[in-house]
């Protein structure tokens, strides 16, 4: 794994800044292409034999391309014998060479044959081109700024911000931030003039005239008729995808929420690789309602886990905030990422350099009420009364969470009503001038109607893409590759396939997985029908004397006063209300942090401003760039 970066033009000096900015991504080393019109870096985080692997740029025999590659392409031993019996010759064992030489016989087709995760710029001298490409679902990233002719690309933001790129906030963006709780939905960043690459696309920049063309090469492919549900291919399809995720030389472990999805990865390694000792990571809160260790604790007995896990309290978070925005980049919804982050440092902390995570098995297999509200809409809407009754009565059964009504009547209820009530109820706080100025965006949420609309939506647009981002940064801010097994292209296609009461039947959600895994997993994990994940206690840190502090003295700044997003007053009576307990409302506490969220991203990557964290000391200060470790 590694950090990539480039442009079209000459300038090692640059380039050379622009990688010493992801230095996390790549602590064993660093490689540089220079020509008349290209610049290409890469930082080297070395997974496999370090000696092979750190040998990028790579290149082809006659260096007619030349190769910069984050990621893993899992069949690339495949792909290898596959060319060699197509004449062509190889140097290395690596799936970066196995890149060039696809590159050499399909062209840009050759990612259509990737099993795996990636992002990469091929230089193609012969033709004059700059190829790039990012997987299907987009686990890699790759940001690009294109203007007046110059095109710039990176892993991460931060090293495009090394070029002399106007800092000016995209206010759009920051409007579906702050009314649609949307991130990550569009090509468009919280940076105006900075893009990201979406997933499953690619783009061909043209060194001659200048100009860039963007192709879209993977979509889900529609469900024209529903299969036959097999549960044995279903297990079938995980365990491989588990098999491939876990062959490295590096030191391997898992994270451990104590869910369905992270204990399904750990039993599941442990089932292809007896004989590996299983380390798994986990995030624990004693006393707290979102404790999950004792869930943790079984699938560690089961397994003979070593597990380590962590406590962070909330003066951890003021002390680490602002090394979290600096690794996420952009604001993001609630304190969770935070808890992400600690899990991640915890397992750098203990030797471990691929991590495995359950990440994407939420979106792919409809796992909370958002969905179950989406399939209850659907079961009205063809008049299947009698299922529609039965699930809502299961559904209430095993749960005391009435969220899947509330989405089911969201669902219901007209465009232009939900938009009345948000404004007066979900955002009451927003500028109604900024809400003006953006009256023409759109939540495409609000227009699904069917349980398969609502799964590919929150699969290639408004929920894993930003899932995603955040578990890339955090774990990549410690040198930690993470692999997701639940993202393997054939085993999402199969299970986006299956019949709607195949993902929820009986008030049970992720039903098919669930029976597929039933002789895999513990019963109590089976059991479970909360949903926690990496939680942490906000509510009550919002509650808490310093954090108190802190919050107030962002809100009486001049700053936050200032920004026209909100109407500040308005925020701070909302933040008393949450104190006083006069707001019993779940999207209180979130609704303050994304404003608090928005404000520190500003003044960190748009006024060039520091904050502390500290009650007393909360005055914008200049910038000291933190080193990323």
């Amino acid at each position: 794994m590694c950090g990539i970066t480039g442009f079209n033009w000459k300038n090692e000096r640059l380039l050379h800044l622009m990688n010493k900015a992801i230095l996390h991504r790549g602590p064993h080393g660093e490689g540089t292409f220079v020509e008349d019109n290209i610049s290409l870096g890469l930082r080297k985080c070395a997974i496999y034999n370090v000696s092979e692997n750190i040998r990028q740029p790579m290149f082809t025999g006659y260096r007619d391309l030349t190769l910069v590659f984050n990621g893993i392409i899992y069949n690339f031993m495949e792909l290898r014998d596959e060319l060699i019996s197509k004449g062509h010759r190889f140097r290395s064992r690596t799936d970066a060479e196995v890149i060039l030489h696809c590159y050499q016989e399909y062209g840009a087709d050759c990612v259509r044959h990737f099993n795996g995760m990636w992002a990469f710029c091929i230089y193609d001298k012969t033709k004059e081109t700059l190829f790039l490409s990012r997987d299907r679902f987009g686990i890699k990233p790759l940001y690009y700024h294109y203007d007046n002719g110059r095109f710039i690309f990176a892993s991460e933001i931060k090293a495009l911000l090394e070029h002399d790129i106007p800092r000016k906030e995209n206010r759009a963006i920051i409007f579906d931030y702050l009314y649609y709780n949307l991130t990550d939905h569009t090509e468009e960043t919280f940076f105006e003039g900075i893009k990201r690459l979406m997933p499953g696309h690619n783009l061909m920049f043209d060194l001659t005239n200048n100009e860039m063309h963007i192709s879209k090469y993977y979509d889900i492919p529609t469900k024209t008729t529903e299969c036959k549900t097999d549960y044995g291919i279903i297990r079938e399809l995980f365990t491989d995808s588990v098999k491939r995720s876990i062959v490295t030389d590096a030191s391997v472990g898992s994270c451990l929420s104590g869910g369905i999805d992270s204990s399904s990865v750990v039993v599941t390694m442990k089932k292809v690789a007896p004989d590996m000792e299983i380390k798994t990571f986990s995030m624990n809160f004693p006393g707290e309602n979102i404790d999950e260790s004792i869930y943790q604790q079984e699938v560690n007995t089961k397994v003979n886990a070593v597990n380590y896990s962590v406590t962070p309290e909330s003066s951890d978070l003021l002390e680490d905030v602002k090394d979290l925005f600096m690794t996420q980049e952009e604001p993001f919804s609630g304190t969770s990422v935070y808890g992400q982050y600690r899990v991640m440092k915890l397992a750098r902390d203990n030797g471990i350099v691929v991590l495995l995570d359950g990440q994407g098995a939420d979106q792919v297999l409809a796992g909370s009420a958002y969905f179950t509200g989406y399939y209850y809409y659907e079961l009205m809407k063809e008049g299947n009364i009698i299922d529609l009754f039965r699930e809502t009565i299961r559904s209430c059964q095993q749960s005391s969470c009435l969220s899947s009504l509330m989405y089911l009547f969201l669902r219901m209820v007209p465009a232009n009503i939900k938009k009345t009530l948000y404004k007066r109820h979900k955002v009451p706080y927003l500028s109604r001038s900024f809400i003006k100025e953006n009256e023409h965006r759109k939540d495409v949420r609000w227009h699904l109607s069917s349980l398969d609309e609502a799964v590919y939506g929150s699969v290639s647009t408004y929920a894993l893409p930003h899932l995603l981002r955040f578990l890339d940064k955090n774990s990549m801010r410690f040198s930690i590759e993470s692999r997701v097994p639940f993202l393997d292209h054939k085993l999402v296609e199969y299970l986006m396939s299956l019949p709607p009461n195949q993902m929820i039947n009986g008030g049970v959600t992720k039903y098919a997985f669930r029976k597929a895994m039933e002789e895999e997993l513990p019963e109590k994990i089976l059991a479970r029908r909360d949903k926690i994940g990496f939680a942490v206690p906000e509510k009550s840190w919002l509650k808490e004397e310093a954090v108190k502090g802190v919050i107030n003295n962002i809100m009486n700044s001049e700053s936050f006063k200032l920004r026209n997003f909100w109407e500040w007053d308005k925020v701070e009576r909302e933040f008393e209300r949450l104190q006083s307990g006069e707001s019993q409302s779940i999207f209180v506490g979130t609704d303050i942090w994304r404003c608090i969220s928005v404000e520190l991203w500003m003044r960190i990557f748009i006024d060039g401003q520091d904050f502390a964290t500290s009650r007393e000391q909360c005055i914008p200060k200049k910038l000291v760039p933190v080193q990323m470790a």
